[in-house]
């Protein structure tokens, strides 16, 4: 993987911008461009700005640039043992780490290693007037009285140009195992809420009448767990594609939804996979949002849009007024004159 910082060089194109209050898009590898609204502005790559910054495997923290592939990065881990604690879904070979931590959706084991946001320890990003500003820097880390680096995560690049991260790490799983289950939802969720505080579970998927249980950790942890579940086989990648939002479902026409929602929540739309054990539903939509807004409430969930050919709507619902107003103090605060990614998550923001 190539070493190569452009930090002088971003910081002196946002600098320029803001200027010329002239908006930007950032643009990573561009595998994420489809999710939210289009945004204004010039493009502004960051794909060159790659490399380890730090890596020190007995402290189990790495820092990267935010232009490195997911891939290059998890290849270093790998030499180490290591992983990253979390699924980070990637959506091409290019998907890089800032793309990631803006977009800050998190894959199946979400329900039991936590976050994407949780994973974010610091960051170094270029704010909005050109300036180059460390994680936890006075300028930032007061802001409203919140942690700057992990405000950056589901920003859609809104905050600041990204320029390094520090994420956590963790030993490399010395076994894992997939199993696949024939049987009907309410069957499935009562058995996963017999096995979720039990067994090694790292992912636990649902579509089309099958349970498919993740297993990962110790050897003999995961044997002993894999004699629990019973079943048959199950295919790894299936989480793989569950991750990365590919598949014969995710290639489907229509808008593509995720709801989180409480995992008993009771569901009735056809054409959706479960994942997280009930607390992420995936579902394919044609036409009007209301319907989806107004299952999500009744659930007492949310909903989040991620792929359309409507590009004027954006990822969330309009947040209420009061934490609108408070998101508008952030913004103004990292980006006065909104030149970055300027409407890609809500419209002239």
């Amino acid at each position: 993987m190539k070493d190569n910082d452009d930090t002088t060089l971003l910081a002196a194109r946002v600098r320029e911008a803001y200027e010329q209050a002239a908006p930007v898009e950032i643009i990573g590898g561009g595998t994420r461009r489809a999710l939210g609204r289009a945004p204004m502005g010039a493009p502004l790559s960051v794909a060159g700005h790659t490399g380890i910054v730090a890596y020190d495997p007995s402290e189990f923290v790495v820092t990267v640039r935010a232009g490195t592939p997911i891939a290059a990065l998890e290849e270093i881990l790998a030499r180490e043992g290591q992983v990253l604690t979390v699924d980070v879904p990637r959506f091409g070979a290019s998907s890089t780490i800032g793309g990631a931590v803006a977009v800050g959706l998190t894959g199946p084991g979400r329900p039991y290693t936590g976050a994407l946001r949780d994973a974010v320890l610091g960051a170094r990003l270029v704010s909005g007037t050109g300036e180059v500003v460390r994680f936890g820097g006075q300028v930032l880390k007061n802001v409203a009285g919140f942690d700057v680096s992990r405000l950056m995560v589901g920003a859609y690049g809104t905050l600041g140009l990204l320029l390094d991260v520090s994420l956590r790490t963790a030993r490399r799983p010395e076994a894992q195992a997939v199993v696949r289950l024939d049987q009907d939802w309410p069957t499935a969720r009562a058995a996963l809420r017999r096995w979720e505080s039990a067994l090694p579970l790292t992912g636990a998927s649902y579509a089309g009448g099958v349970l498919h249980v993740r297993l990962a950790g110790l050897a003999a942890r995961v044997a002993q767990a894999r004699a629990v579940v019973g079943g048959e086989v199950g295919d790894s990648g299936v989480f793989t594609d569950l991750r990365d939002l590919r598949g014969t479902f995710f290639e489907r026409p229509g808008d593509l939804w995720r709801l989180m929602v409480p995992p008993e929540s009771p569901w009735d739309p056809e054409d959706t996979v479960i994942d997280w054990a009930g607390a992420q539903r995936f579902w394919r939509v044609r036409g009007d949002a209301t319907a989806v807004y107004e299952l999500a409430a009744r659930l007492r969930g949310q909903a989040m849009r991620l792929f359309g050919a409507d590009r004027s709507m954006g990822p969330w619902a309009a947040p209420p007024p009061a934490a609108m107003a408070l998101m508008t103090r952030v913004k103004a605060a990292l980006d006065p004159r909104g030149i970055l990614n300027r409407g890609r998550l809500y419209p002239d923001w």
